[in-house]
């Protein structure tokens, strides 16, 4: 009876791995390919982990929590870091809503545990249509890709005992593989990342380390390009701390910047990994400023006649919202749309058009609108 009961389960686990393996093809089948320009919104190498009752719920678990995590994480991916706190208003966003399909890089199953390493792509049109209702700054425009060179420097000797994985060799793997899982190819600042070379010597490092311009054509020289960033790590055994700097010209400029980390002795490779993904945000905060500045900057230089505008539009309904807002953002003229508000059956709107608010209302009746002076603004409603 017992043999009996065991073949039942071998069977039914079995059977439960032939399912996850068709789940997993459909799910990779499912990815559509990229449009250039929407590299950014795949968010790559992510991992999942869940358990529950059975293998089945636990994978099931997992892709739901994991896709709105990585939505969560593409969100911070395209907004600067100083307009976290506006994403507060989009907690209630669904992921599924915006999902495009699910890559299955590796997987790992139990009888009630499901862990794996996924790439989630979202719909980019839907994401910036989300963003730009709520009026949410953002940039989405990749940067040129740099390179990024892990640099491991071994604990100096005389601060303690050296445990064997902070070892030169062991230390240097394991810095190297923690910025190679990292989402380095969809990132908005893309990475392809490269081996010390006997070139760089440890007086390069230290001059970029400390500043010094002169060593960045010597490191132009030595990885033929002019976009090269050295990632140095050393653990600090007295203070049980992991330094890292990071020096070198980015898509930005040139930049140096140091940072400390906790080093945990137990798991050393967690505090390396914590390390490069700040490290990479930090890469990116640097030229999503940029971006979003210059968009801001722009405003001031739009064409001859151009002059701020602020709208009221009145809808029916969300759907018909998103209709009104793409018809007013492809109207000749109109540019540096904004949202400021967003209600269920009205949005405000600031813009610049030629002529201002009396030459855009002439073209809103023109278009069947009915249009009418609020205060300072100009009330818009659709023709019913």
């Amino acid at each position: 009876m017992g043999f009996v009961s065991l073949l039942d389960e071998n069977r039914v686990g079995a059977l439960v791995a032939v399912l996850l393996a068709a789940l997993a093809s459909c799910i990779a089948l499912a990815v559509p390919a990229r449009a250039e320009g929407d590299e950014p919104y795949t968010v790559a190498n992510y991992p999942v982990d869940a358990v529950a009752a059975d293998a089945v719920t636990a994978k099931q678990k997992a892709l739901a929590e994991g896709q709105q995590a990585a939505f969560r994480s593409l969100l911070k991916r395209l907004v600067p870091v100083t307009a976290y706190d506006q994403l507060s208003r989009l907690k209630s966003v669904k992921a599924t809503e915006f999902l495009d399909g699910v890559v299955v890089r590796d997987e790992r199953t139990s009888a009630t545990q499901y862990v794996a390493t996924l790439d989630f792509s979202f719909q980019p049109d839907a994401v910036r249509n989300l963003l730009t209702r709520e009026g949410v700054p953002f940039t989405d425009e990749q940067a040129p890709q740099i390179v990024i060179v892990p640099v491991y420097v071994p604990p100096q000797p005389g601060k303690g005992p050296e445990p064997a994985s902070l070892s030169a060799p062991r230390g240097s793997q394991m810095w190297k593989e923690v910025w190679a899982g990292l989402d380095l190819k969809y990132a908005l600042t893309p990475v392809k990342l490269a081996d010390v070379k006997p070139e760089l010597t440890g007086d390069v490092i230290q001059k970029l380390i400390n500043g010094d311009g002169t060593a960045l054509s010597t490191l132009k020289e030595i990885y033929g390009s002019s976009l090269v960033v050295l990632a140095v790590a050393q653990p600090d055994l007295a203070k049980q701390r992991l330094n890292v700097s990071l020096a070198g010209r980015d898509a930005v400029g040139a930049f140096v910047l140091n940072r400390s980390y906790r080093l945990s002795l137990d798991d050393v490779a967690y505090t390396g990994e914590t390390a490069a993904v700040i490290s990479l945000g930090i890469i990116e905060g640097r030229w999503k400023e940029t971006k979003v500045a210059s968009t801001s900057q722009a405003r001031g230089g739009y064409g001859a006649g151009a002059e701020q505008v602020h709208l009221i539009v009145e809808f029916r309904n969300m759907q018909q919202w998103q209709q009104l807002y793409g018809w007013l953002s492809r109207l000749p003229g109109m540019e540096g749309m904004e949202v400021g508000g967003l209600t269920a059956r009205s949005a405000e709107l600031v813009a610049y058009y030629p002529g201002g608010d009396q030459a855009l209302a002439s073209v809103l009746a023109k278009q069947g609108f009915d249009v009418r002076q609020l205060g300072g603004a100009l009330l818009i409603s659709p023709a019913l």
